[in-house]
């Protein structure tokens, strides 16, 4: 049997780091990316909705390839603009691109474990918002939570699209790398919901008969509760809820690790 494994599933370009983190703490890593995140084909919306930044009382990004998608398209970001996130990975990727605290004001849901809309709704003075403009970046589709719950305290909300979204197509590669991964029990890091349940539809083809018993198998390790609500509905018990950012994700490993080798 190999060396039970830490399948990585975000998108490519964002799991290669968290990917040597793990390999750091002397654990197997495997890449298998289970959302699949491209670039617009026609930018031209998204150049011009950043044009007029300076014109919101609040910049949402969804999500980290939010962040990213948006910055390929701009050189700072304009002074007096505040910034919502919804988990520490936004707060990173903003980092990534020169945007800290000291920088700009950020608003974030204060407890990691609950990483989310509603919890940075809730951190907001919605009524602030009133009459004012609001701006969402998000991929091609999303929750429309933030914005129904921003436009019924009165604010004025626009949304962009900065990227598309995918679920990867199960073809022949994807499937024997599937089938070996769920031969034997592993830790899945799962960091979106989507994926999850794309992740589910595969094995579910893959195996008709047992792909979502193997699924059960395994251990999940997810940053958000409401990953973990999903993978609950799909009958998934043996959970590891670790709240947002990768240094909690490493963290639940390195507590695994403790409690194997004691």
């Amino acid at each position: 049997m190999l060396e039970r494994a830490v399948v990585i599933t975000r998108p490519r370009a964002q799991a290669e780091p968290l990917a040597q983190a793990v390999r750091a703490l002397g654990r197997r890593a495997v890449l298998l990316p289970l959302l699949e995140i491209a670039p617009l084909e026609d930018t031209s919306v998204l150049r011009a909705t950043l044009a007029g930044l300076s014109s919101y009382a609040l910049v949402v990004f969804v999500s980290p390839n939010a962040v990213d998608a948006a910055f390929a398209h701009l050189d700072g970001w304009p002074a007096g603009v505040p910034i919502g996130v919804v988990g520490e990975g936004s707060r990173a990727a903003l980092a990534r691109h020169g945007v800290t605290a000291d920088k700009a004001t950020i608003h974030c849901p204060p407890d990691p474990a609950a990483s989310d809309s509603e919890h940075l709704l809730a951190s907001l003075d919605l009524a602030g918002f009133a009459g004012r403009r609001v701006l969402i970046v998000r991929g091609e589709s999303g929750r429309e939570l933030m914005a129904s719950t921003l436009r019924a305290a009165g604010a004025r909300v626009d949304t962009v699209a900065a990227y598309r979204r995918s679920v990867p197509q199960l073809d022949n590669s994807l499937a024997a790398e599937l089938g070996a991964l769920l031969a034997q029990p592993n830790d899945w890091i799962i960091t979106s919901s989507e994926a999850l349940r794309g992740l589910a539809g595969m094995v579910s083809r893959l195996d008709p008969d047992a792909g979502l018993g193997r699924l059960r198998a395994q251990h999940l390790i997810v940053p958000h509760g409401r990953i973990a609500e999903t993978a609950h509905a799909l009958g998934c018990d043996r959970i590891t809820l670790t709240g947002s950012g990768d240094a909690r994700l490493l963290a639940a490993l390195q507590s695994q690790n403790e409690r194997t080798t004691k």
